[in-house]
């Protein structure tokens, strides 16, 4: 099994992921697909005259405030359009996907925060009425029903409280709770850049390798959304993944150059 997670940038190449799915499901690699939109999101929240606001946390990861205006200006964005058009793009091309958000049979589910403590100009505030959690149980069974019979989910957030709300849970986190949970060979991240990158945003000081046991060590060179993904990476090999990888979502062939060594693999 490899779980491969799409990130929300807009310069990724929708397409040519679609076709490596398809080639490598052709060739009997399973697969689970979860994918992102933070970007998308922005954008239209904009237009909606209700403006994306990030926050820090106290240990310094940035977040988006999730009111309940944006969280549903999230699951138009997410479950709606983009999670039909990964469907639709799928289907055109031959494979029976079906699209389903976290919430969705409680697929991810987690304690939602009933606080967020943040820093804000060196002060430490609280904010309440937030709708954000983190994945902490996957349900593998009903994913595992609908791949045994010949359907293939197309995962995103939201996911789903311990009493069933919907909450904004990170999208790269969450997969790696789904790679963890399957036991995956790898967890595969596709981004807007060849991989991690020791001195962003140059292209040429990519990382190619890093020790499992070192993952946590790398942060350092993580900046803005990547900090997430190295964040997912080490609690996927943490959960016991085999490999994961980050890798380059603009190009031909991206899930399959991955696999044969490009991007940087921690293993």
């Amino acid at each position: 099994m490899i779980v491969v997670k799409v990130g929300g940038g807009t310069s990724l190449n929708i397409d040519a992921v679609v076709a490596d799915l398809v080639a490598l499901r052709a060739s009997g690699t399973d697969l689970l697909l979860v994918h992102g939109g933070a970007q998308t999101t922005n954008a239209v929240a904009e237009a909606l005259g209700h403006p994306p606001q990030f926050v820090t946390s106290e240990t310094g990861h940035v977040s988006r405030r999730t009111d309940r205006r944006t969280l549903e200006i999230f699951e138009m964005v997410y479950c709606g359009q983009l999670n039909k058009m990964w469907v639709e793009k799928l289907q055109t091309a031959g494979v029976n996907a079906v699209g389903l958000s976290g919430l969705d049979g409680r697929i991810f589910e987690g304690t939602r925060k009933d606080t967020l403590r943040i820093k804000v100009d060196g002060r430490r505030l609280v904010l309440r009425d937030d709708w954000t959690g983190t994945v902490e149980k996957v349900n593998t069974h009903l994913l595992r029903l609908l791949m045994k019979e010949g359907y293939f989910p197309v995962l995103t957030p939201p996911g789903a409280s311990t009493v069933g709300e919907a909450i904004n849970v990170d999208g790269d986190r969450a997969a790696a709770m789904v790679a963890g949970a399957f036991g995956a060979e790898a967890l595969l991240i596709l981004t807007d850049t060849p991989g991690l990158l020791r001195a962003f945003p140059d292209e040429s000081t990519l990382i190619t390798e890093i020790p499992r046991a070192h993952a946590d060590q790398f942060m350092q060179y993580a900046e803005g959304r990547m900090k997430k993904k190295v964040l997912g990476a080490v609690e996927a090999i943490a959960g016991g993944v085999r490999k994961v990888i980050f890798a380059d979502g603009r190009i031909e062939q991206p899930l399959s150059r991955a696999l044969a060594g490009g991007g940087t693999h921690i293993q």
